[in-house]
């Protein structure tokens, strides 16, 4: 396999989403393969090395050093071929010392002892280790105090279990917990063991038995000294390390380089959306037409677009986003009459219903409006506001009236049931309680930034958590909704609010929030042209999704090739 060139092509889909994590992976497979250096026939066989190891065993335990150690049974399976020239064996072949630590007495004036915390893929971290006490430490035998190149490797806690390091140069009377092993080669390269510790062939397969189990799984110590092994010789175990040494430091670059990409993307973004968020009224048509024809070209990322869509919503709210036309009714006209409806169909008196739809200062509703808009409270244009009722248990019946929940709505606001509870409703209620076509359904605690439009003539009833508001027909619902998903209705919904454990928002504050009202006609231009915007978001989504989905392929394809012998023209091809 040709690693540069590889590399070279790698470069072409570096910016999909796990790129750089799979090629890590990838380099490790190979790395374990035997496909990542050339084998040298010069080399000693991996055979021999394991005769030198044995006799070495052989030699402390006459000294006294090591322990007799059971034999263990040969490798009768692999999980892969390896070159002729490496043997598989077993991790407690090819070590001296494999011991889970012990439970230390704590203290908060001692010496250091290394928990799973402490053991980072980035290497050792002692900054987040407890501390043990001087009489704890004397009974540690002294084979247990850590030296340089032991192996420590995670055996416990699902996110840790598995993680391994090399220690380089410990300090004196460093010990393990119970939930760490340690790992003392013998001959062996300690960089090469922790690399296939390291591959997916191991601790792959141990996270993947720790991931979502509500029991705790371990690496035991007898399972560590079991653990198969692919051993090239010697000195090709020191040109793998080396190269992948090489070959990590170039994925550094890589994560380096896209970072980077991102940031100067981040900031030409926040650039063209500030001009559209807060326009300079004499150049904001030129600006905003740099930044529509701008930012799909920005856009790489979905939180990026995100802000793109808020940003449309923000021009649309403050008038930004369409021409006003001086032929359309002025918004106050249609404030007079939407008013004269809401008296009329709630029976309150004029004199309350002109208090209730005037706007101060402090409601939100701060800077100019184009000509022909209105300040006013929703108040103004509101039929009615209505919680969802709540129901006993055993209301509860499979053929009754379906319910609407925060959870039925989409993130572009409408309403898609996913299977709703359903109660009986007694049928002189039904009429008062449910939903019909342009109500806005607004959730009231919680996720209180969570709203749907309710479109059709279905027969549904709002949940206990939301609060149903009928408009007068002066007004279109849809604008409505738009004008509470804008940055200044989330703001006024009070989302993101830190006051309150749980942020709520009762009928009353929603019916005082303060907006900017359009003429009729212009709303539905408005509505209009975000419609347009969206589905140019849609489409840049989609993009993103089609763009990842082919350096995903393309990834695969580099990563198949690699393994089987090189097709350099198909492989440039798939690459253009």
């Amino acid at each position: 396999m040709n690693a540069e060139r590889l590399l070279q092509l790698y470069e072409k889909i570096a910016d999909a989403p796990d790129a750089v994590a799979r090629l890590r992976r990838f380099i490790l497979d190979l790395a374990v393969r035997g496909k990542l250096v050339p084998q040298d026939p010069a080399d000693e066989p991996a055979d021999e090395l394991l005769k030198r190891i044995a006799a070495e065993k052989a030699s402390l335990l006459s000294a006294g050093k090591i322990k007799k150690e059971k034999q263990l049974p040969a490798v009768q399976e692999s999980d892969f071929d390896i070159p002729t020239s490496w043997q598989w064996t077993r991790l407690g072949i090819v070590t001296s010392y494999i011991q889970r630590g012990k439970s230390p007495k704590y203290t908060s004036d001692g010496s250091f002892v290394v928990s799973q915390r402490c053991v980072q893929w980035s290497g050792l971290d002692l900054s987040v280790a407890k501390q043990i006490t001087m009489e704890s430490l004397a009974q540690y035998e002294g084979v247990r105090f850590l030296r340089d190149n032991d192996l420590l490797w995670n055996s416990t806690g699902t996110g840790t279990i598995g993680r391994v390091v090399r220690l380089i140069d410990p300090p004196a009377q460093l010990v393990c917990d119970s939930h760490v092993t340690v790992v003392r080669c013998l001959e062996a390269d300690a960089d090469y063991i922790c690399l296939w510790l390291r591959s997916d062939h191991v601790y792959g397969l141990i996270e993947g038995r720790a991931a979502g189990s509500t029991n705790q799984v371990e690496l035991t110590a007898q399972m560590a000294v079991n653990q198969t092994v692919p051993l090239p010789p010697l000195a090709e175990q020191h040109r793998i390390v080396a190269k992948v040494d090489e070959l990590m430091a170039f994925c550094d670059q890589l994560e380096a380089a896209r970072a980077e990409r991102e940031v100067k993307r981040d900031r030409l973004t926040a650039a063209n959306l500030a001009r559209l968020n807060s326009p300079d009224l004499e150049t904001f048509r030129d600006d905003a037409r740099f930044a529509l024809d701008a930012l799909p070209a920005l856009t790489a990322r979905p939180d990026q677009i995100k802000r793109l869509r808020q940003a449309i919503l923000n021009l649309a709210v403050r008038g930004k986003l369409v021409t006003q036309d001086p032929k359309d009714e002025p918004a106050a006209e249609l404030l007079v009459r939407a008013r004269a409806e809401v008296v009329k169909q709630t029976k309150i008196r004029p004199s309350d219903m002109a208090d209730a739809g005037s706007v101060n200062d402090k409601q939100a509703v701060a800077g100019r409006i184009p000509s022909g808009w209105v300040k006013a409270k929703i108040s103004s244009v509101l039929i009615s506001s209505f919680y969802g009722p709540r129901f006993n248990a055993e209301d509860y019946r499979n053929e009754g009236i379906p319910t609407v929940r925060t959870t039925d709505m989409t993130s572009d606001g409408r309403i898609e049931f996913r299977d709703p509870p359903r109660v009986a409703v007694p049928a002189d209620r039904l009429e008062d309680f449910r939903c019909k076509d342009g109500d806005l359904l607004v959730t009231r605690t919680g996720s209180i930034g969570t709203m749907a439009l309710f479109l059709g003539d279905e027969v549904a009833i709002p949940s206990a958590y939301l609060i149903r508001l009928r408009f007068s027909s002066q007004v279109s619902p849809r604008y409505m909704h738009l004008a509470l998903r804008s940055p200044d209705g989330q703001a006024a919904l009070g989302l993101g609010t830190t006051k309150v454990a749980q942020p709520n928002i009762n009928a009353r504050a929603l019916a005082d929030i303060g907006l900017r009202l359009p003429p009729l006609a212009e709303q539905y231009r408005i509505l209009s042209r975000v419609d347009e915007l969206m589905d140019l978001c849609d489409q840049l989504e989609e993009s993103l999704t089609t763009a990842d989905e082919t350096r995903r392929k393309l990834l695969d394809a580099l990563l198949a090739e690699a393994l089987a012998p090189v097709n350099a023209e198909g492989l440039q091809e798939a690459a253009e």
